[in-house]
């Protein structure tokens, strides 16, 4: 094969990238493109901080490029026509590409397949979802039985090295990759980029990993690898990440320290079992997985909607979490439970909102495992918490912000008042509230629902009944 195309989409990286590999190894000329699809950038699920977030990574994967003496090549369009002109203009025998499993890229490539030479390569979950799948072929809808699956697989190899040199790319137009002030974040708490991601996976297999079991729940403390941005555009591979924690066990010198790894990897298994999910039931983007659940009589309510949104429910580890996703673009995974569960408990709005407001504000908004943790906590999918179980902020709180430092950090109005009252606010006595420059209802909200009639009135919504 004289010249093709590798068609980056969410593998953003040179390690391990094995659309890249095959493209080289079957071609002597490899073009790098990625197409700026209309359809998806204007889609209500994307948002500025992760096009930014993108756009970042498309200038350090070029540079990385450019070191190695190729570039990347940029074009704007529906994908199946670049590509068609692409073919004509470099008369192009092949495309190499990782593959995605959401229902609009599995319906792209399918029709990409029927006019041009696309082949698809595993890299974006460690084993492709077909693989795995019950005796009698039907899919796992349940964690545990998913997951043991999961471990008694082979490992699909150590992950590939980045290539030393790659051939020079022909004089092709291409497009300036968008600036980040087009799509301004305001933050730099994530930078973009392979090389930041070989970084953050190396430090946080040297400590926190051995600790990550008792440390993931405290939103106080960094115990998180916060790679998900990473892993979810590719600048890392799921299989290095897990080859990392397979390396980290075989170090690992206590059972506490074993825990921690074994605790992390199940975390990307979790990752993958949602990935599995959407792409055996397409349909969870836009219905609960349980159909006994599709008629919960949800609140329209854009007020109490707005005040989650921005972070002003009255209720702190809310507000703290919430305030943390729209400067950062990321929230701690405890606290995306938490608002989860007071925004379809507490005031009963579709998790559908939710879901969508998370994949226009995070940096790591992934079809799947965005939609999988909503419905989790909603409990209306597959494998969810029991409808039943609501969150209590109060409690969730006190118990993984137990100094109150997660919520300091993120509602400054609250900076003053004691850990006592911190998670509880509107107890505090009138003087106190005055000597710590905190007016419940003036200087903080007042919370804008009573979490015990919430919990009363979710339970029966969820039965088909009325509090009324």
């Amino acid at each position: 094969m004289k010249t093709a195309v590798w068609w980056i989409r969410r593998d953003l990286r040179l390690t391990d990238n094995q659309a890249l590999t095959e493209a080289l190894r079957q071609a002597g000329t490899v073009i790098p493109l990625f197409i700026l699809d209309p359809k998806l950038l204007s889609s209500d699920y994307v948002g500025p901080a992760r096009l930014a977030f993108l756009f970042e990574g498309l200038r350090a994967l070029d540079s990385s490029l450019r070191e190695r003496g190729s570039r990347l090549i940029l074009r704007e369009g529906d994908p199946p026509e670049v590509l068609t002109t692409l073919f004509r203009e470099m008369q192009v025998e092949g495309i190499f590409a990782e593959e995605d499993y959401s229902p609009y890229a599995r319906q792209r490539d399918e029709r990409i397949s029927l006019i041009l030479p696309l082949q698809l390569l595993p890299g974006a979950t460690i084993f492709p979802p077909q693989m795995l799948h019950k005796a009698n072929d039907e899919p796992y809808t349940v964690f545990t039985p998913f997951s043991r699956m999961w471990r008694s697989l082979p490992f699909s190899g150590a992950p590939l090295p980045s290539p030393r040199q790659l051939p020079s790319v022909p004089e092709l137009a291409s497009l300036e990759i968008p600036t980040q002030a087009t799509y301004s974040t305001g933050h730099t708490t994530f930078k973009a980029g392979e090389a930041e991601a070989q970084k953050r996976i190396s430090r946080f297999t040297e400590r926190n990993i051995f600790e990550y079991a008792n440390m993931r729940n405290r939103m106080d403390l960094e115990g998180t690898s916060q790679l998900s941005p990473y892993l979810r555009l590719g600048m890392l591979s799921a299989r290095q990440a897990a080859w990392t924690a397979r390396q980290a066990m075989e170090s690992a010198e206590t059972s506490t320290a074993r825990e921690g790894v074994d605790s992390w990897l199940n975390e990307l298994i979790w990752r993958e079992f949602y990935a599995s999910i959407l792409y055996h039931f397409p349909f969870v983007r836009n219905m609960a997985f349980k159909a006994d659940l599709r008629q919960i009589p949800w609140h329209d309510n854009p007020v109490a909607l707005a005040a989650w949104q921005n972070g002003l429910t009255g209720y702190p580890v809310v507000d703290a979490a919430m305030r943390q996703l729209r400067t950062t673009g990321w929230m701690h995974n405890r606290a995306r439970m938490i608002t989860a569960s007071f925004l379809t408990k507490d005031l009963l709005i579709d998790w559908r909102e939710g879901e969508r407001f998370f994949m226009q504000q995070l940096l790591d908004g992934d079809p799947a495992s965005n939609n999988g943790g909503w419905q989790w906590t909603a409990g209306t999918g597959t494998d969810a918490a029991p409808y039943f179980r609501v969150f209590n902020p109060i409690l969730q709180g006190q118990k993984f912000d137990p100094k109150g430092n997660y919520v300091r950090n993120w509602v400054p109005e609250l900076k003053k008042v004691p850990i006592k009252y911190l998670h509880a606010p509107w107890e505090m006595p009138l003087e106190m509230q005055k000597q710590v420059d905190c007016l419940v209802g003036s200087d903080y909200p007042a919370p804008i629902v009573d979490h015990a009639m919430a919990r009363k009135r979710v339970l029966l919504a969820y039965r088909g009944q009325s509090l009324d």
